[in-house]
């Protein structure tokens, strides 16, 4: 029996890991308000090595339109700027020597469209991890000896019930990402 509750414990907390896998990507699409997720994955050039924005300089958001990126290291303010027009976020940085000013323009309606379709295929391929996950838990649960049969199908069925839960909840984080994104 502890054989399955350790089946059950890592299907769960792999679907589990695929949901917060989604809420991170979510953070990153940008529904028209300024936010330090934005930029959370640019990683810069720095002394030779590629380093997180955030260990290189200060990132806030001063009002809901703007991102502000300070550095530590005054150097670093050509290699930030550089590292934000590669990562095709689509900001145009400018800075006034000490700091870096990001504007973020209001989304067009086409935009908000496109961003919707990324926020789907982020859940969709969320959907894909967690019925991965289902599948792992099968196939362990197969491989187990001198389990009985009713046993085996009750953990199917709790297994498949671990599955319609997370799926239903990535369409939720999907319908509550896509209204933030259309809304204007």
């Amino acid at each position: 029996m502890e054989e399955l509750d350790l089946i059950l414990e890592s299907v769960r907390q792999d679907m589990d890991a695929a949901v917060k896998h989604l809420d991170h990507a979510f953070q990153r699409i940008r529904a028209g308000r300024a936010s330090t997720a934005m930029v959370q994955d640019v990683m810069v050039e720095y002394y030779g090595a590629p380093t997180p924005i955030n260990q290189v300089a200060n990132v806030s958001v001063p009002d809901a339109m703007t991102i502000s990126i300070q550095p530590w290291d005054r150097t670093a303010i050509n290699a930030i700027e550089k590292a934000i027009i590669n990562s095709n976020l689509g900001f145009a940085p400018s800075n006034n020597g000490e700091n870096i000013i990001l504007n973020v323009p209001p989304l067009t309606e086409e935009r908000r469209k496109e961003l919707a379709k990324q926020a789907k295929v982020e859940a969709e391929q969320t959907k894909v991890t967690v019925r991965n996950a289902r599948q792992d838990g099968l196939k362990e649960l197969k491989k187990l000896d001198g389990v009985s049969e009713d046993v085996v199908k009750g953990v199917e069925e709790e297994i498949q019930t671990y599955t319609d839960k997370y799926v239903k909840l990535c369409d939720e984080h999907l319908k509550t990402k896509e209204a933030e994104i259309m809304k204007v």
